[in-house]
């Protein structure tokens, strides 16, 4: 029988999609990362020039979340927080309703003095979110070790200065993680996590994988996939096809191809979802659509300077 109650607005909420209609699809370019340098690919922007410029291309063409890393002159990464504010200034002086999320991630240096440093900024320059990795882990070269301790401790911090944790989830403890910190008060809804799927130590993008840690999520939550390497493409487009949010870019993948023959730029990646998801009937959600999704208020305002 067709379910007509109006409260559903005529569907189910148990209906699969498109029968429930889709949310607008929220577009997290993760566009610098940790790892690629301008030896592996030119296109990694990675002075604050160019991670500003790159930023910018790819709000105009769909991403409403700019997931945040800074690199020194060496290319390496920066926990410095004056790093952080000279990208998020740039960016905020052109797009000041995009969603700017920085890493607070441990592969690098794993002192909560360093790691929760960006946390600090305030004002114009203050981030809407912040990366939180819900547990150890391995990636090919390196480890990220996030200790319990480290994990309430940044969550703590986060809730204390209102910056929304980006939960980064890269196996089932990690949602299990995340629903022990909800209990205990240190992280509250609406939750936004990001699936990140592929690695050769951790889950892999397999759709049955995807599938199941969706559903081990809190009810309601806002959830993006994203895969590493030559799985970003196809965990990206299971998560549109699924009802969830895109997490795309350099950080995870310099190629456009599996084959590895082209490299790609986070501006072409991001058209070429925003296609995909236009095609099966998603349209993308604007900057301030993802901050209401997300519960977050618009920044402080700062007027430009005049020259």
């Amino acid at each position: 029988m067709i379910n007509t109650d109006n409260k559903n607005n005529g569907f189910n909420t148990e209906d699969p999609h498109p029968l429930k209609p889709y949310n607008k699809i929220i577009i997290n370019a993760a566009i610098t990362g940790m790892v690629p340098r301008k030896k592996d690919t030119p296109f990694v922007p990675v002075t604050v020039d160019e991670i500003v410029e790159d930023a910018i291309k790819c709000i105009s063409v769909g991403a409403s979340i700019l997931h945040i890393h800074a690199r020194d002159r060496d290319e390496k990464p920066t926990y410095k927080a004056e790093v952080f504010a000279e990208i998020i200034e740039g960016i905020r002086r052109e797009y000041p309703e995009v969603v700017i999320c920085v890493t607070t991630s441990g592969r690098t240096y794993n002192e909560f003095e360093k790691r929760s440093e960006v946390l600090d900024l305030d004002g114009f320059v203050k981030p809407d979110m912040a990366s939180l990795t819900l547990g150890s882990l391995n990636f090919p070269a390196e480890a990220s070790i996030n200790e319990p301790k480290m994990i309430m401790k940044l969550a703590e911090e986060m809730n204390l200065k209102g910056i929304k944790p980006e939960l980064e989830i890269f196996d089932t403890g990690m949602i299990n993680t995340a629903k022990y910190l909800c209990r205990k008060g240190y992280i509250s809804p609406p939750f936004y996590f990001n699936i990140i799927l592929g690695s050769i130590y951790s889950t892999q993008a397999k759709m049955s994988d995807l599938s199941y840690l969706v559903s081990l999520l809190p009810q309601d939550a806002v959830w993006a996939g994203g895969g590493t390497g030559i799985f970003q493409l196809v965990v990206n487009a299971a998560a549109i096809i699924m009802g969830g949010h895109v997490r795309v870019g350099l950080e995870d993948n310099i190629w456009y191809d599996y084959y590895k023959k082209e490299l790609s730029t986070n501006e072409k990646s991001i058209q070429r979802l925003r296609r995909i998801a236009c095609e099966l009937g998603r349209e993308i959600a604007t900057p301030a659509e993802a901050r209401e999704m997300l519960g977050l208020n618009l920044p402080v305002v700062v007027p430009r300077t005049p020259f």
